[in-house]
């Protein structure tokens, strides 16, 4: 969703027993007056459930106790928590990030339940919480059914990764492209920031405009500087009008190029990746049947199975 409105006519639709609320955050800010009118859209989703039904919420956010006093007026009001809080019904315990997966260990009902995910980066540690807690909330065992999320893969344009090779070596990456807000563009980052490049390689980021966010977009733009400084990487391209207000506060040395259009920017990108390179290609879908930076994704493949790298530039 982004207007309110929109979630309620399909919960009545689907009438569901259980219902997940991941997280609440300042994206569609556009359409909002707060991110507090955000999380009063997502309680809508409590409206089609029955009052034997279990809201799902996220212990950690703190909206918490809104989302339960929302749920418990619509005569929700058996909830399972997850996240780090202790009193997280699916709490935490330790998430150990490899470069091709997680492993996660979690206390539930007094047991521990350790499994491996098939997908690295601490948010999708966090949301495995939220299916292993919408499984217990179904009457199902959570520890039974925790070690099928080994064979979780990420989606294309949704974190997927895949190797370019180039000259018997290669680069790495991370397909973002599919959509971005300021709470999953931060992930990503710090995603990129936990894989360790090749010998000789670098961290890079090609990052396109986060769209609906209306007079908030070049602040929220902007502050993603520390969230890339911090996850060490070592230059970033920017895309789109939001995008250039990023580029003015990085650092000199990290700006690697920029354009209003991914189109303009695509060749120039691919042309600077060498092999150990790890690239991250992320930005907002846009209005078109076709996600905006796919054209940047399209871009890196075309190197793939190259002999030699091309002549390095910015563009």
């Amino acid at each position: 969703m982004n207007h309110a409105g929109e979630i309620a006519p399909l919960t009545r639709m689907v009438r569901p027993d259980v219902a997940v609320v991941t997280n609440v955050e300042p994206v569609h800010t556009e359409f909002f007056a707060s991110v507090e009118a955000i999380c009063d859209a997502k309680v809508e989703i409590f409206e089609g459930m029955d009052t034997g039904g279990t809201a799902v919420l996220n212990r950690d956010s703190r909206f918490y106790d809104r989302l339960v006093i929302a749920a418990d007026a619509r005569g929700v009001t058996k909830v399972v928590s997850f996240g780090e809080h202790a009193d997280a019904t699916v709490r935490l315990v330790e998430a150990e990030i490899e470069a091709e997966h997680s492993d996660v260990t979690v206390a539930l009902d007094g047991a521990r339940i350790a499994y491996r995910l098939g997908a690295p980066g601490r948010h999708w540690a966090t949301t495995s919480l939220a299916v292993l807690a919408a499984v217990h909330a179904a009457g199902a065992d959570a520890a039974t059914l925790a070690p099928g999320l080994a064979e979780m893969r990420p989606l294309a344009g949704r974190g997927a990764r895949e190797r370019i090779t180039l000259d018997g070596d290669g680069f790495t990456l991370i397909d973002e492209s599919y959509n971005a807000n300021p709470a999953s563009m931060r992930a990503a980052i710090a995603l990129l920031g936990g894989t360790l490049p090749g010998e000789g390689g670098r961290r890079i980021a090609v990052l396109g405009d986060m769209r609906e966010l209306g007079a908030a977009a070049p602040e929220q733009h902007a502050t993603l500087a520390d969230a890339l400084i911090g996850a060490h990487v070592d230059h970033v391209f920017t895309v789109g009008q939001h995008m250039a207000r990023l580029r003015d506060v990085l650092p000199t040395d990290m700006r690697a190029g920029h354009a209003e259009n991914p189109d303009h920017i695509a060749l120039p990108a691919a042309a600077v990746m060498r092999a150990g390179d790890v690239v991250l290609v992320k930005g907002s879908r846009g209005g078109g049947a076709r996600p905006a930076m796919r054209v940047i994704i399209d871009a890196l493949r075309a190197r793939d199975g190259e002999s030699q790298p091309r002549a390095a530039g910015s563009g």
